[in-house]
């Protein structure tokens, strides 16, 4: 097995080969932005990791983790347009330095060449990796369009939401690990374990977010704590706050997400204590682990050797503490 930085590096190598910028400039130039911006390219990294534990070589399926990489910053893209976001990675998103009619060509252009990649393989392979691909994406476009939804319906649920954060975050992380899978030809039954490990964790991991979003330490989370409030997202902790509070602390806490002060410390501070008090800030936390901890019991039951799994479950972990 090779590790997470080796995976990165061959990513990024096949990256520079494979996308170039050519005519017309404007077309491939923000693809080439984007794609060069970085990010942990935990996703690729799934796939060729999933594909050595399988015992095959990880170069085999450069084709696949390219493609998904091309389609999650195709998704960045589009959803800086969505949302007018000025900044990316901490640089300007691709709509700001060019702009609107060029970020949505460029994007459609990078969903375009995803599918492109998938043709360097040949029959089954080929059949099952564009079907899964096929449904993944049309699941986190879906994933989008609920939380735009959201943002306007009041009568969202906690099923509503966890089938949200499913098809926009995680289903896209189980797939990186199903298409190594598939590409090492195992059996279906693994490809089909290796799939859910990587769906729970997804949701534990954008639980995790969401809870971290409010809770988290800025030095170690990476921003500034309350955005999420500050853009009054009905995430799992608000959810589950109106869910379990008093009638009186309900309203309190729909009067809040109905303003948007200059100010919003007092605002934060004020929804923080509603999550804590009613106890959907604990019950969040043990949703968190829940969710890891069933990722994990696939994770054991799949018929590999200990050793092997190890990688899998070391990434499982190092996701969780935030350390890739």
């Amino acid at each position: 097995m090779h590790a997470i930085s080796q995976y990165r590096e061959a990513i990024i190598d096949y990256l520079h080969e494979k996308i170039k910028i050519k005519e017309p400039v404007n077309l491939y130039e923000p693809m080439v932005y984007i794609l060069e911006q970085g990010g942990k390219r935990l996703r690729p990294v799934l796939v060729l990791m999933a594909t050595e534990i399988f015992d095959c070589n990880y170069k085999k399926a450069l084709d696949a983790a390219l493609a998904i990489e091309v389609f999650h910053n195709f998704s960045l893209v589009h959803d800086d347009i969505m949302d007018d976001a000025p900044i990316r990675r901490g640089k300007e998103t691709v709509h700001e330095k060019w702009d609107i009619n060029t970020g949505i060509l460029s994007g459609d252009a990078m969903l375009i060449n995803a599918y492109q990649l998938f043709e360097n393989y040949e029959g089954e392979t080929f059949k099952e990796l564009s079907s899964l691909f096929t449904k993944t994406a049309i699941q986190v476009c879906e994933g989008q369009q609920y939380d735009i939804d959201f943002e306007t319906r009041d009568n969202v649920s906690i099923e509503d939401y966890l089938l949200m954060i499913e098809y926009k975050t995680a289903v896209l992380v189980g797939a990186s690990l199903q298409m190594g899978a598939i590409v090492a030809q195992t059996s279906q039954q693994c490809k089909e374990a290796i799939y859910q490990y990587g769906r729970l964790l997804g949701i534990a991991f954008q639980l995790q977010d969401d809870y971290l979003d409010a809770f988290g330490d800025p030095e170690t989370f990476g921003k500034q704590p309350g955005g999420d409030i500050i853009e009054n997202k009905k995430t799992f902790l608000y959810l589950k706050t109106l869910e379990l509070a008093s009638r009186s602390e309900a309203i309190q806490l729909e009067h809040l997400y109905s303003i948007s002060p200059v100010e919003n410390s007092g605002k934060i501070e004020a929804v923080k204590s509603l999550f804590e008090s009613s106890g959907a800030a604990e019950l969040t936390r043990k949703e968190i682990v829940d969710y890891t901890d069933k990722a994990f019991k696939i994770l054991d039951k799949i018929q590999l050797p200990e050793e092997k799994k190890q990688p899998l479950r070391k990434f499982g972990e190092m996701l969780m503490d935030r350390q890739v």
